[in-house]
């Protein structure tokens, strides 16, 4: 007859509870699950669901709800979830940084909008280039390797062993400095076409001073601008897939 005495019952609470923490603070910052536009109880929902399947995982040493220790583990799992949604989350920051970049370089800065998905103002390019970057995550089941990463980090990061390890394991500088290159790789050539232009129509609005350039500037800049983000799309699928996976190469090691 199997008995249940209130230490079984909390060593099972707390088996759930540390991984429900971890999976929980992934999906408030992590692309697709992160957004906005999920439902607070959806995200909190399928955290509970991945945080029955692993808590087998979490070590018999971790399974206590004592104030001064549960804080620390508490502490910890937030942080290892935060770290790796945060890992991912600069790629898809690099992208829209450069779709800012080449917005503002096709005069679109004036058509920017209040994105609520993003809490702040945003062009057409940005949101379209974060569109795309959230297709191609999601085609090549990216959403699978977060969940294999948030898998994987109960082996490289286990429940109450080196709380901070995370921290000294993922090198956010080296991340954070990815993603400007990046940012600048993409936006570059788009950067250089619409300088040339411009350098052209200044060129022109002195050799014909009755030349109306302001006029002209404006639609040339972005139609040129649009024929070259149209001509340079198809080849961004692979850096973007390049940087998808390197960044969760960090943690899957």
């Amino acid at each position: 007859m199997i008995q249940f005495t209130d230490s079984l019952v909390l060593g099972w609470v707390a088996a759930f509870i540390w991984p429900f923490i971890r999976v929980l603070a992934l999906f408030s910052v992590a692309p697709f699950l992160g957004n906005r536009a999920v439902p607070t109880r959806v995200r909190i929902a399928l955290a509970a669901l991945i945080a029955l399947l692993l808590a087998p995982d979490v070590p018999a040493s971790a399974r206590t709800l004592d104030l001064v220790p549960m804080f620390g583990l508490a502490v910890q799992q937030v942080l290892i979830g935060l770290t790796i949604g945060f890992t991912v989350r600069l790629v898809f920051a690099a992208i829209e940084l450069a779709g800012e970049l080449i917005g503002l370089q096709m005069g679109l800065g004036f058509a920017s909008f209040f994105d609520p998905t993003q809490g702040g103002q945003s062009n057409a390019v940005n949101r379209m280039m974060g569109v795309l970057t959230m297709l191609l995550f999601l085609a090549m089941n990216g959403h699978y390797l977060l969940l294999a990463a948030i898998t994987k980090s109960f082996e490289l990061f286990p429940v109450g062993s080196n709380p901070l390890g995370v921290l000294g394991a993922v090198p956010m500088m080296q991340l954070g400095a990815q993603m400007f290159e990046i940012a600048l790789t993409i936006a570059l050539p788009f950067i250089v076409l619409i300088g040339f232009m411009n350098l052209a129509l200044g060129v022109m609005s002195r050799v014909a001073p009755q030349f109306q350039v302001f006029s002209l500037a404006f639609p040339v800049t972005v139609i040129s601008g649009l024929v070259a983000l149209f001509i340079t799309l198809p080849f961004m699928q692979q850096p973007l897939t390049i940087a998808i996976e390197r960044m969760l190469g960090w943690i899957l090691g």
